[in-house]
This record gives C-alpha cells, structure tokens and sequence, in this order.
C-alpha cells in the first residue's frame, strides 16, 4: 500500500493520518474502520467472485465506499498496519457458532507490541471485537460495550467467547499456526463460494455505532443501541435500500430481485 492509499483510507475512516506503532494508535484505527466500513456480502450473494489482491479490496472498500467479509476488511487492515510499521501477521480461526466448528476459513490480524500479543479482527459481523483483544487467558476482557475471554482449547488452541446474556458463547479458535497467501485463497474460495457457507445463503451486513450496531439478515433489520434491540421487516425494494444508506453505510450497485430470493 503506497502513501497515497494511506491517506485514502484515513480519510475514508474519518481520522487524521497518524503512523505512529502505539496501542493507541492501533486502537484508534481499529475502532475507526469498524465505525465506517460495513461487514456485508452482497458481492457474493450478486454472485461476483471476491478478489484478494491489495489493489480490488482498496478500490472496493476505499475508492467505491463499499464493505465486505472477514478476508476483505481484515485484509484491508492488515495492508494499512504493516505500511505503517506495525508487526503484524495474518492467522485463520475455525468458527464455532454452529454445533461442529467449521474449517480455518475467518481471517484476523495478530499485532505485537512491546510483546504483548493483541488479536485484530474488523469483521466478524455481529460479534466483532470493537477493538483490538490483548491475548490473555482466563481473564474478563471488556470493550466499551462488550465482553469477551480467550481460553486454551486442547483440541483447538485458543478459543475466543463473548458474553452474551450472560452466558459465554464460542465465536472462533485460533491454532496460531503460518498463513501462506494459498491458505487465504482456499479459505476465501470456500466461503465465498460452497453452498454450505452462511455467506452463500443469503444477504448479511452490520455496522458499529456508538451505542450498539445495526445488522441485517436478508429482509430483517435489527437496531441494537443502548442494549435495546429494535426489529424492523423491510417490506419493499425502497424501504431496503434506504434502510442500506440510512443503518449501514452502503450504496450497492446490485439487482434486489437477486436479494429478494433469499427472503
């Protein structure tokens, strides 16, 4: 990523352009792109093929003001931290929000500082951290409105849970093993792809707000802000992309009978 992208994308996520490798940094940009570029999949559900390269998820997310999935909004971010110097690698986690968990197919960014190990993840829709995670285990780790813990897994090395209603629920694992570019493409190609995957199977969006996030599932609309959740049924192909602009930031250029099939 050159210089000139750089400010691109602090300009797209509404901060001023600052490098310096500090948490707080970090942090700040972190927040700042979960804030403004939306988790969605309406490219895959339009059936378009989800590109990698550097150069599509920056036009795409910066340049055309679009969102994405886990692979093009934490690829995006890792692209923006290693510019700016941060010591940062890619690792693939196994979600576990279904009865069995899947295969190594969500992306995150592991970030050290001052050795310290700090997860970063901008796109794992509703469940999102809303900022980085230190890596510390068996301890209560609280965002300014969430909940999360890492806990050792024999099986599945290190397991991260949020909690929810007071209960903890499993979100994803991290082996911490090497990401080769051919493990990203086949995580990419299955998810985007294979008729099993939860992003082949209909729309999905959310975006953070300072009270809470909006999220989408096809035709559902849920508001969550102060702890309340609003739900609202989008009932037209007007009211749908209003309620697109309004609650989540997007403006895609996509057919809303293609969408409506999923209702």
């Amino acid at each position: 990523m050159n210089q000139e992208m750089l400010t691109h994308y602090f300009n797209r996520i509404g901060l001023p352009k600052e490098t310096a490798v500090t948490i707080e940094n970090l942090k700040a940009i972190h927040r700042a792109q979960h804030r403004t570029i939306p988790f969605e999949n309406f490219d895959i559900v339009n059936g378009q093929s989800i590109q990698l390269s550097e150069e599509v998820i920056y036009n795409k997310l910066v340049h055309k003001k679009r969102g994405g999935y886990c692979h093009e909004l934490n690829g995006l971010l890792f692209n923006v931290l290693t510019t700016l110097g941060f010591e940062a690698r890619t690792l693939l986690g196994r979600v576990h929000l279904s009865p069995e968990p899947t295969g190594r197919g969500h992306r995150v960014t592991l970030v050290t500082i001052n050795h310290q190990q700090w997860l970063v993840d901008a796109g794992f829709g509703t469940f999102t951290p809303r900022e980085p995670l230190p890596i510390e285990f068996d301890k209560e780790l609280t965002t300014d409105l969430q909940t999360f813990r890492f806990l050792r897994d024999e099986n599945y090395g290190v397991l991260l849970q949020v909690k929810e209603s007071d209960e903890w629920l499993s979100t994803y694992s991290l082996d911490m093993g090497y990401v080769c570019q051919g493990d990203l493409e086949y995580a990419n190609h299955f998810s985007s792809t294979h008729s099993d995957s939860v992003f082949t199977s209909g729309a999905i969006a959310a975006l953070s707000t300072e009270e809470g996030i909006n999220t989408l599932s096809n035709q559902q609309l849920k508001i969550k802000k102060n702890g309340v959740i609003q739900q609202i049924t989008l009932e037209d192909e007007a009211e749908y992309f209003d309620a697109l602009k309004t609650y989540l930031g997007l403006e895609p250029n996509l057919s809303y009978q293609k969408i409506e099939q999923y209702f």
